[in-house]
């Protein structure tokens, strides 16, 4: 079953500023970075019921090599 994402405007902001952070550090990484996020969301659209529920009915997913996580 997959489900839509809306990806909150904080949450934009906060993808942003750390595309930045991981760019400035080493070019390119900025770029993994989304991808890994951009992957994440996928499965997520795709499976969700395969993350665990952490809280009032939503699922957490993290992101391969980064520490964030998404939330659905």
């Amino acid at each position: 079953m997959a489900v839509d994402l809306a990806v909150l405007p904080e949450a934009e902001l906060d993808i942003g500023e750390a595309y930045i952070w991981y760019e400035r550090r080493r070019p390119g990484l900025g770029e993994d970075f989304l991808s890994c996020v951009e992957a994440c969301f996928a499965l997520m659209r795709r499976y969700p019921a395969m993350y665990p529920v952490v809280r009032a009915g939503y699922r957490r997913a993290l992101t391969r090599r980064f520490p964030y996580s998404v939330f659905v």
